[in-house]
């Protein structure tokens, strides 16, 4: 299915001249060799565009990957690592070997940069990704230019963000980005793989439904985790939560900095959503899920309410108070993520019952919510690679 443009060139020249903060992502195919190790000439390339978009006035914030790939060279791999401790001992060595590439190139331009490391872990809980926006805000009234990556050296499986794409999108709007640029190996999204006969550039994305008829197979690079489908997904919510985002080759970066009709251009679809609820939906692993009734159910996703004991009908996971769980409803369909308030061992003796029955009866401690609605994020229809479009 051949998709078109439903929106004149010209709103996206003045929506990205006008963008005066800007979140861009490089991947690690962008930065480096095949064999893994760092080209100069890349890293340089796309720090220029970014110095000179700088240079017009706005913010750039940059999420990089390639800390992985960088270090394989150093360790004698011939190819990526699988297993998470050759991972995190590749990224040790590379995210100072990248982080000092940048720190030399910027130097040429007058710009100072600072390193932030995240988790999943660290923005997902209240009183933490506070602190992750905090540093963010400051480097940038400070006049640095943040470069942020995954912190792939303690990460493990279960609090990792797996792919920067996600990670870029959720930090764009972490920052109150005006602008999400995602640069790649790829100079655009095709209505087909790129490979195929007839594939074509799609210049313009209007509305996510229109994702849907596009094959964006699953595969990455061979430094990389990504691919197009982790593009699409970022571009998703980034998009979905009001920030219009370009998709183009590193080769392309000034061009797309500029608003030149390089790559593709997705337009917002939605409207900012509280910053710690997106994370939640789209950066949190679930430790558990609750069971719920058709009328807890019908609470949380028409009138965002809490979620009380009475509607959950059952509890799997070994899960404590703080951890984000999955609320599913009677089908096995999640409807919500949410951090609960509650142990799982704690939980079975209190389903179903009322909060002042509990009161009562176990003390007022136990009159609270199992989610509470400010901790709560109702979610879309199920993707294939395991997020939600909204």
């Amino acid at each position: 299915m051949r998709l078109s443009a439903s929106a004149p060139s010209v709103s996206r020249a003045e929506a990205v001249t006008a963008a005066r903060r800007i979140v861009v992502k490089v991947g690690s195919s962008s930065l480096t060799t095949a064999k893994g190790a760092i080209d100069d000439s890349r890293v340089v390339g796309v720090v220029h565009a970014l110095a000179e978009r700088r240079a017009s006035g706005a913010e750039i914030v940059l999420v990089t990957s390639g800390a992985i790939a960088a270090g394989l060279e150093p360790l004698g791999l011939k190819v990526r690592p699988r297993d998470l401790a050759t991972q995190q001992a590749a990224a040790s060595i590379g995210q100072g070997l990248l982080m000092h590439r940048y720190t030399e190139a910027f130097a040429d331009h007058g710009v100072t940069v600072g390193q932030v490391l995240m988790t999943a872990e660290d923005v997902v809980r209240r009183a933490h990704y506070r602190n992750a926006q905090r540093t963010l805000y400051r480097l940038l009234e400070l006049g640095a230019l943040p470069i942020v990556n995954e912190n792939d050296t303690v990460a493990t499986d279960e609090i990792r963000f797996g792919d920067n794409d996600r990670l870029a999108a959720l930090v764009a709007h972490l920052v109150h980005a005006d602008l999400f640029v995602m640069l790649s190996d790829v100079d655009a999204l095709y209505d087909a793989p790129p490979t195929r006969k007839g594939a074509a550039r799609i210049p313009v994305v209007s509305h996510p439904d229109q994702l849907d008829a596009v094959d964006v197979g699953k595969r990455g690079s061979a430094v990389g985790t990504g691919g197009m489908v982790t593009k699409v997904a970022a571009a998703r919510i980034a998009a979905g939560a009001g920030i219009p985002v370009v998709l183009a080759h590193a080769q392309s970066a000034a061009a797309a900095l500029v608003g030149d009709d390089v790559g593709t251009w997705f337009t917002a679809s939605g409207r900012r959503v509280p910053t710690r609820l997106l994370w939640l939906a789209h950066a949190a692993s679930p430790h558990g899920c609750l069971m719920l009734d058709a009328g807890a159910v019908r609470a949380i996703v028409e009138r965002r309410a809490s979620l009380l004991p009475a509607g959950v009908t059952g509890v799997e996971g070994a899960f404590v108070a703080g951890d984000p769980v999955d609320l599913v409803d009677e089908k096995g369909h999640t409807v919500a993520r949410g951090l609960v308030n509650f142990d799982a061992t704690e939980l079975p003796p209190l389903l179903g019952r009322s909060t002042r029955e509990l009161a009562k009866q176990l003390g007022t401690a136990y009159e609270r919510e199992v989610v509470h609605r400010d901790d709560l994020a109702v979610l879309g229809r199920q993707t294939d690679d395991g997020g939600s479009a909204t």
